[in-house]
């Protein structure tokens, strides 16, 4: 089983912004029950498309500087990173199907 990385205020340039190809970083809260729901849609995508993107999270209340910056501020939202630009931005917890659809053209 794959697990999603964790990125934080100190580590997203190197984490995100400088990664190869495309990540997908998921804004999200410990309070957060849509975020608690999206958890394991965005695991499983992860194991079914690894190769293609990389999926990571970052917890909005403990690294505000990155949550602001990016306005990430309903949640959860995820923000798809392509050689450090944001490409995409989807908000709120979606099925599975769903959320293969929005990250459809990174797949």
């Amino acid at each position: 089983m794959t697990t999603i990385e964790s990125v934080t205020d100190a580590s997203f340039q190197e984490d995100v912004l400088a990664a190869p190809g495309t990540t997908v970083v998921e804004f999200w809260a410990e309070w957060c029950g849509p975020c608690r729901a999206l958890s394991p849609i965005l695991q499983k995508l992860q194991e079914e498309h690894g190769d293609r993107i990389r999926i990571v999270k970052i917890n909005a209340d403990e690294n505000m500087e990155t949550t602001v910056a990016y306005k990430a501020m309903a949640l959860p939202v995820m923000k798809v990173f392509r050689d450090g630009e944001v490409v995409k931005t989807i908000v709120g917890a979606k099925p599975k199907r769903a959320m293969e659809m929005e990250l459809a053209p990174f797949l």
